[in-house]
């Protein structure tokens, strides 16, 4: 009789939910994430830098431009990324609607106004949108890259060198003035052409994969060798890390995922083969992010990288959409403990 009635709770609980929606704040719960990956990162190395990429609603604590700082979370950035702030937002190499670029700029500038530097990411290849990209993020103190594929697999031909190139040594992010944001090294045969063809560009700062190729990791050999631009002077290398989806190319990926799934691991995107979404909010995937000796956020840190770029910071609105899932209540019901 006890087994009927604790059934019928469960089926009670799961209709209630699926009309109600879970009522976790989803944007809380991601400013958590990034304010524990950057509290655990600064006291294994105090100047490393966080940097999240979109997300701006987090910055405040309604979500809205005009709302108030959410202090706790800006504390714990060095920097904010957004992509498609001038070029790139509807569709590749194509303007994003004025009303998009003021709203994302209302949120790059509430982080700016805490001395939080904003890095700029426009999609266009059209050399006259690549200057207008940098004219405007310049006008604005943000520091950008104008990337001609969205694939962000190649250093651009335009400009023929970065975007105020210079010769200082960088050694804080306040002193950067240009990037290179570039993930997919597919253009290069091997690690040692793509290791020879980062040092060659003159950018301030690099945002790279912490692998060459699938399970190749760069040694701190490697990091280290990119730290000096092609003109003698120093530059900041970071690592991107996705801590909103799982990527099935990783090094913590199980195969036996797909059939039975982790309670924290959610539908494939239908937009990026190969990626899931993650309950990014469970002990389970946070502490594959950051925490243990073999965590993601661990082997950046010993690789010798100056810090690392978050991105599916705005996964919070896919779990705004779509609620927790049944099949989650079902599995945490039928593998809970006697």
């Amino acid at each position: 009789m006890r087994k009927y009635l604790s059934l019928a709770l469960l089926l009670f609980t799961l209709a209630f939910l699926i009309l109600c929606r879970e009522s976790r704040d989803y944007r809380q719960d991601m400013r958590d994430f990034v304010q524990d990956i950057s509290s655990y990162a600064k006291a294994l190395v105090s100047d490393f830098l966080i940097i999240p990429q979109n997300g701006g609603e987090l910055l405040t604590e309604d979500g809205e431009q005009n709302g108030l700082p959410s202090e706790e979370y800006l504390a714990a950035l060095d920097g904010v990324g957004r992509e498609d702030l001038y070029y790139g937002y509807d569709n590749n190499n194509q303007p994003t609607p004025a009303g998009e670029t003021v709203y994302m700029e209302a949120f790059l500038d509430v982080a700016e106004s805490y001395d939080i530097e904003g890095l700029v990411t426009n999609y266009c290849w059209t050399q006259a949108y690549m200057d207008d990209s940098y004219r405007r993020s310049e006008i604005k103190g943000y520091i950008s890259f104008a990337a001609d594929f969205r694939e962000l697999h190649n250093i651009p031909a335009y400009p023929p060198n970065p975007n105020n190139v210079n010769p200082e040594n960088i050694v804080s992010l306040h002193e950067t003035k240009n990037f290179l944001f570039l993930l997919n090294p597919v253009l290069y045969p091997d690690k040692i052409s793509y290791i020879n063809a980062l040092q060659a560009a003159d950018y301030d700062l690099l945002i790279i994969d912490l692998f060459y190729e699938g399970d190749e990791i760069l040694t701190p050999g490697d990091v280290e060798a990119l730290k000096t631009k092609n003109n003698g002077g120093k530059r900041l290398v970071l690592a991107y890390m996705s801590i909103g989806e799982a990527e099935e190319y990783r090094y913590y990926w199980n195969d036996g995922w797909l059939s039975n799934p982790p309670s924290w691991l959610g539908k494939e995107n239908p937009d990026w083969e190969g990626n899931y979404k993650v309950r990014f909010w469970e002990r389970g995937w946070q502490d594959i992010i950051f925490g243990a000796t073999n965590s993601y956020l661990k082997k950046i840190i010993d690789a010798g990288f100056d810090g690392v770029y978050l991105d599916i910071i705005d996964a919070f609105e896919y779990w705004e959409e779509n609620g927790k899932s049944v099949s989650s209540l079902l599995w945490r019901y039928f593998n809970r403990s006697p």
